[in-house]
């Protein structure tokens, strides 16, 4: 999926539009490339229009619908997407210099390149708002136990030491009492 314009070409006067809506085609070697089920829809649409400091801003609005694998049953698991993306491409850019470099407080600038592509600013957009861990209802991880033959297995009771002084502490004072 790729759509491209090139910054020198771009109107300094109105905003450029685009409106990226990829075929099955493209969807499945999307879906492939990033390790999905599917993507049944993609839709990506906004602007690039000018900024003062002959600087540029594109944005946009990204709508999708994926499947993933479950990460505990691998079953397909749909997300509607809907995300503003914003990006400011900066003509004055300067790239931080030294061992350290402190994080811009704005993350949407970038220099300006010579070339838009605006279908890799919606595939990069598409994996930041993919869901991490999806999980499919009524999943659930469930208890391993993994011993050595002849050995008990430890539950999760058993790794809470201070459950046990505090049954502990209770039947001494139970007995204090009495």
């Amino acid at each position: 999926m790729s759509q491209t314009f090139r910054s020198g070409a771009l109107s300094m006067r109105k905003p450029t539009r685009f409106d990226l809506q990829p075929d099955a085609a493209t969807r499945k070697a999307i879906a492939d490339e990033l390790g999905l089920l599917s993507v049944p829809f993609l839709h990506f649409k906004g602007e690039i229009r000018p900024a003062p400091n002959r600087d540029f801003v594109l944005e946009a609005e990204l709508k999708a619908v994926v499947a993933q694998p479950c990460v505990v049953t691998l079953a397909p698991v749909r997300a509607e997407i809907t995300e503003t993306v914003l990006r400011r491409y900066v003509s004055d850019w300067e790239e931080p210099t030294g061992d350290e470099a402190e994080m811009p407080e704005d993350d949407t600038a970038e220099p300006i390149p010579e070339v838009i592509d605006v279908g890799l600013v919606a595939l990069e957009a598409l994996v930041l708002a993919l869901p991490l861990y999806p999980r499919a209802a009524g999943a659930e991880l469930g208890e391993v136990a993994a011993t050595p033959p002849g050995a008990e297995p430890l539950r999760d009771a058993d790794l809470k030491p201070f459950a046990s002084l505090a049954a502990l502490k209770d039947k001494m004072e139970g007995g204090a009492e009495g």
